[in-house]
């Protein structure tokens, strides 16, 4: 009898380890997609060029159509498992800054299911370069897409989400004291470095704050499973 109690009990305490184990590969893997978004970015336009208009991502991309492609298709992939991601940083944040970790976890969360769309469509703007045609209507369908009033809502979500929901969930894994100092730290440096590089034309300083980041985040992954031992 008292076999089959230990035994029951032990298989009671496997499920929570089980469901904390997807969410802990999300934060090992899903923050590395940026890194390898924002790196191919940052080599496409290391002799200049930008996206800011349709006009200007057209002709980037039919430049440097691999690193454009690479740079979408990655910030897709880490967008869709940043999701799970921030659920597993949630979880181990548990009662400690509960609110904190609610309000930063729900903004990413929102953030990067908004990105998710953001991203899919430089996929368009990449078939577009490779067709060729008449650029500058191409162009006009981009800017007009970017800029439609049912949509602006989309963009908006996702900076709120990306930036102040960031640094809302680093600083709720600061003060539950669930991550060391600096792993906390790292992720809230992903917002400032990210305004910065858009200040000073570079992507370099995204591609330094998405690593800190990513840093960060799998640290939050190695705990999450820690705890749940």
């Amino acid at each position: 009898m008292e076999t089959s109690v230990a035994s029951s009990g032990s298989q009671a305490a496997a499920p929570p380890r089980a469901r904390h184990v997807p969410l802990a590969l999300a934060l090992f893997t899903a923050p590395w997609g940026f890194v390898v978004a924002n790196a191919a970015y940052a080599w496409a336009t290391r002799d200049g060029g930008s996206d800011s208009t349709g006009a200007e991502a057209l002709a980037l991309t039919a430049a440097h159509p691999g690193e454009m492609r690479l740079s979408t298709v990655a910030a897709m992939l880490g967008s869709l498992l940043m999701v799970p991601a921030v659920l597993g940083a949630r979880r181990l944040i548990g009662d400690r800054s509960r609110t904190l970790g609610f309000l930063g976890a729900t903004l990413m969360a929102a953030g990067y299911i908004c990105y998710f769309a953001v991203a899919f469509a430089g996929i368009t703007g990449t078939v577009m370069a490779e067709r060729g045609g008449p650029v500058a209507d191409y162009a006009a369908i981009l800017d007009g897409a970017q800029n439609d009033p049912s949509v602006i809502w989309v963009f908006l979500l996702f900076v709120l989400g990306n930036l102040v929901g960031t640094l809302l969930l680093g600083l709720a894994l600061l003060r539950a004291r669930v991550v060391p100092l600096w792993a906390a730290a790292g992720i809230m440096l992903w917002p400032p470095l990210h305004v910065i590089g858009l200040v000073a034309g570079t992507e370099w300083f995204e591609v330094a704050g998405a690593v800190t980041q990513a840093v960060g985040l799998v640290v939050t992954g190695a705990r999450l499973l820690a705890a749940s031992r």
